[in-house]
């Protein structure tokens, strides 16, 4: 097993929850062998109520993408729903791939994201349910994009950050309530530091009257959002909002968490284009 594919075990199963990603039987009963099975085949237990997958990862993964060979279990024993669910994340898998790079995180979120939004489009009922007694269309619940950075696993403990563009102060945190009420795994993080930086608030009369708003919210890891908030203050960004998730592996960081912490949300900053966006600007200019 690469030591890749070790990390990433650690990871899925820290920030999905312990037996997220365990061998597969069939794999016990290969212990006798003299060498271990090149290509380990693992038992993926999907988030949102869906399958659990078998995934089968080549010796030269992450050089090679990680093979989806089917359902292990239906999800609430729905008929289809096994088969539907490997189709999805097999197509989800071929697109985050990289070659060189673990894609397992990024192929459970990714595939979290289009269940969601497969349940919302098949909730609706059709017909005029769409629109309240009054006859006037329900008002549209915007659901926050987020980019997600690069998980990084320091001393057994597991750091992500999350960036999603906000217009005020409300929208900023509106996106954090969003996040921690339809996310288990963010909400079942140790500490979930957030920080915002918005401006160019509205008068009465619809012009922009320059207004700036920043906060930061520590959420139990003393110093950590005062230093998320400086961060981006230095990077000069405004209208985004950065939580940085931290699942506690048991061993004490000191002041190296503040690094990860800040890391990772530099990395989610760049991945979302808003660094690159500031220095356009700034040559346009």
């Amino acid at each position: 097993m690469s030591d890749e594919l070790r990390d990433e075990i650690e990871v899925i199963n820290s920030i999905y929850g312990d037996g997220s990603l365990t061998p597969a039987e069939d794999e016990d009963e290969d212990d006798d062998r003299d060498e271990p099975s090149s290509s380990p085949t693992y038992v993926l237990k999907l988030p949102v109520g869906a399958s659990s997958l078998r995934i089968q990862f080549p010796a030269g993964y992450p050089q090679t993408a990680p093979v989806v060979l089917g359902a292990h279990h239906s999800s609430g024993g729905v008929r289809g729903a096994g088969a539907r669910d490997a189709a999805l994340f097999r197509s989800v898998v071929g697109e985050v791939f990289r070659k060189g790079e673990v894609c397992l995180f990024d192929g459970v979120e990714e595939f979290s994201r289009r269940g969601g939004v497969e349940e919302e489009r098949g909730g609706g009922g059709g017909g005029d349910g769409d629109k309240e007694e009054d006859g006037k269309e329900e008002e549209e619940v915007v659901t926050p994009a987020w980019t997600i950075s690069e998980v990084v696993v320091e001393n057994k403990s597991t750091f992500v950050a999350r960036v999603a563009r906000v217009r005020s102060p409300e929208e900023a945190r509106h996106h954090v309530g969003h996040l921690l009420a339809t996310d288990r795994k963010v909400r079942g993080a140790t500490h979930n530091v957030t920080a915002w930086r918005t401006r160019g608030g509205t008068t009465n009369g619809g012009t922009t009257n320059g207004a700036q708003f920043q906060d930061f919210d520590d959420d139990g890891e003393t110093a950590a959002g005062g230093r998320l908030l400086r961060l981006m203050q230095v990077m000069d960004v405004w209208g985004v909002v950065v939580v940085v998730s931290r699942w506690y592996g048991g061993v004490r960081l000191g002041p190296r968490r503040f690094a990860v912490i800040n890391g990772v949300a530099r990395d989610g900053l760049v991945r979302a284009g808003v660094v690159e966006e500031r220095r356009r600007r700034r040559k346009v200019i």
